[in-house]
C-alpha cells in the first residue's frame, strides 16, 4: 500500500460572493498529486475567514456554527480516507470524495451500474443522436446479462474490476446454448456489452480493457430473397382469407419500394409526390438512419397504392395498420401454402427489392443504395456485393454458352 497523505484544504470563492456579501466556503482535497473541490454548503463574510487558521472569526454564533460544520466535513473526509487506506490497495483523489458523500468507488463500481450510466445517457440523447430503439437494444442486453450472472455465478451483480476475457466467452457461450440466439444477435449482443466496458474505461472505472483479446468476428449473413418466380407466384395467388390476402399486398408492395416496416405502416398521402420527372414518388425520412429517401413508384406498387386508396383516409395511413409479430406470423401461413421454402419475414421484401427487382434488371449498385436509404455503399456493397458476383458469373456462363454455340468450325 502507498504511504500518500491527503491534504485538506478550506478557501473561500470571493469571486461568487452573493449580494449580502458572504461568499461560499470550497474544500480542496489533494492526493497523490491530484486535487478535488467541492462546495461545503457553508457561507462566510470573507473579512472573518482567517486562512492561516482554517477558522472563521471573532467567535460568535454564527462563526462558530460554520467552524463546526466544516470540523464535521474534515472529520468525515478523514473517515473515508482511513476507510479506503484499509480496503482498497489503490484509490484515487475521486474515490475519496465518493467515500465521503457515500458514492460507490471505482473499484466498487459494478458492471449493473455501468449499464443504467450508459443507457440514462443514451436515453437523454433520444431524439438528437439517438433513437430509442437503440436504447431498447440494450434494455434487452442487460436482461441477458442479469440472467446470465445469476445463472453462472448466482449473484445479482458483478464488480467491473473483476471482468475478465473468460467472462466474455462464457457469456458467448451462454447467448449459443442457453438462448439459442443466432450468430448474429450473439455478435449484437456481445458489441453492446463492450461498448458499456468501454464506456466505463472511458470515465476512468477500469485501468484497461478485460475484453481485449477477444477478437470479435462479424457473422456473414447470407441474403435471404424471392426469386422472380416465387416472386411471381406470390403475386398471381389470390388468398381467400382477407387478413392473408392483406399481409401479401404489402409484401409484395415492399418488394417493388424496398420501405422497411416502420416505413411501410407509417406511409401517408403526403409521402406520395410528383417527382420532375412527372411520375410518382414515395418521398420520406427513413427512421434508422433519418436518411431522405426517394423512391420512385413502379406500375405494381401503383396498382396496390390504388386498390387500398379507399381506407386510406380514415387515420391518413395509406395502409391498414398491423403489428410486426402478426405480418411475419401470417407471412409464415401464405410461404406454407405456396411452398416456398423459405423462412418469409417483411425484411426479406426489402431484399427482394435490392436483389430481384434493381439488382437483377442490372441497376446500378449506388442507384440501389440510394433507394434503400443506406447510410453509405459499404452497407449496401457489405450485403450484396456477392449477389452481383452471381449475377456476372450468371452473365459470363451465357456468354460462354453463345460462344460456343456460334463457333464456327475450323477447316
Amino acid at each position: 500500500m502507498k504511504n500518500y497523505r491527503i491534504t485538506i484544504l478550506l478557501v473561500i470563492g470571493s469571486n461568487r460572493a452573493r449580494k449580502n456579501g458572504t461568499a461560499p466556503v470550497y474544500c480542496r482535497l489533494t492526493y497523490n498529486g491530484n486535487r478535488k473541490q467541492f462546495a461545503t454548503g457553508q457561507f462566510i463574510n470573507p473579512n472573518h475567514w482567517y486562512s492561516k487558521y482554517q477558522l472563521a472569526k471573532p467567535p460568535n454564533d454564527e462563526n462558530n456554527h460554520i467552524n463546526t460544520q466544516l470540523s464535521l466535513i474534515k472529520s468525515k473526509i478523514n473517515r473515508a480516507f482511513l476507510l479506503l487506506q484499509v480496503k482498497e490497495d489503490e484509490f484515487s483523489v475521486d474515490d475519496i470524495y465518493n467515500q465521503f458523500v457515500g458514492k460507490r468507488t471505482a473499484s466498487e463500481r459494478t458492471l449493473l451500474d455501468a449499464f443504467d450510466y450508459h443507457i440514462n445517457r443514451m436515453q437523454q440523447l433520444v431524439g438528437i443522436e439517438v433513437k430509442q430503439v437503440s436504447v431498447e437494444k440494450y434494455n434487452q442486453s442487460l436482461v441477458h446479462v442479469k440472467s446470465f450472472l445469476k445463472l453462472k455465478f448466482n449473484k445479482r451483480d458483478y464488480l467491473l474490476k473483476d471482468l475478465k476475457l473468460n467472462f466474455l466467452t462464457e457469456f458467448e457461450y451462454y447467448l449459443k446454448t442457453e438462448k439459442k440466439f443466432l450468430p448474429n444477435t450473439v455478435y449484437k449482443t456481445l458489441q453492446r456489452l463492450r461498448r458499456v466496458v468501454r464506456v466505463s474505461i472511458g470515465g476512468e472505472y477500469l485501468v484497461k480493457d478485460p475484453f481485449i483479446l477477444h477478437k470479435a468476428r462479424k457473422p456473414k449473413k447470407e441474403v435471404i430473397y424471392l426469386t422472380e418466380s416465387e416472386l411471381n407466384t406470390l403475386e398471381k395467388y389470390q388468398f381467400s382469407q382477407e387478413r392473408l390476402q392483406l399481409v401479401k399486398d404489402l409484401f409484395v408492395f415492399c418488394c417493388y419500394t424496398g420501405l422497411a416496416f416502420q416505413e411501410m405502416t407509417s406511409l401517408e398521402s403526403k409521402h406520395i409526390i410528383k417527382g420532375f420527372d412527372g411520375d410518382l414518388w414515395i418521398v420520406m425520412i427513413r427512421q434508422k438512419t433519418d436518411k431522405k429517401i426517394s423512391i420512385p413508384l413502379l406500375p405494381k406498387a401503383l396498382e396496390l397504392l390504388g386498390k387500398y386508396e379507399e381506407g386510406a383516409t380514415k387515420d391518413f395511413k395509406r395502409f391498414p395498420a398491423i403489428s410486426n409479430q402478426k405480418f411475419n406470423s401470417y407471412l409464415k401461413e401464405i410461404s406454407a401454402i405456396l411452398g416456398i421454402d423459405k423462412k418469409l419475414t417483411h425484411h426479406i421484401a426489402r431484399k427482394t427489392f435490392a436483389t430481384t427487382v434493381l439488382l437483377f434488371n442490372d441497376v446500378p449498385m449506388e442507384i440501389v443504395s440510394e433507394l434503400l436509404g443506406h447510410s453509405n455503399m459499404n452497407i449496401t456493397q457489405a450485403h450484396y456485393g456477392k449477389i452481383v458476383q452471381r449475377k456476372v458469373s450468371d452473365e459470363m456462363k451465357n456468354l460462354q454458352s453463345k460462344l460456343v454455340e456460334n463457333k464456327t468450325p475450323l477447316l
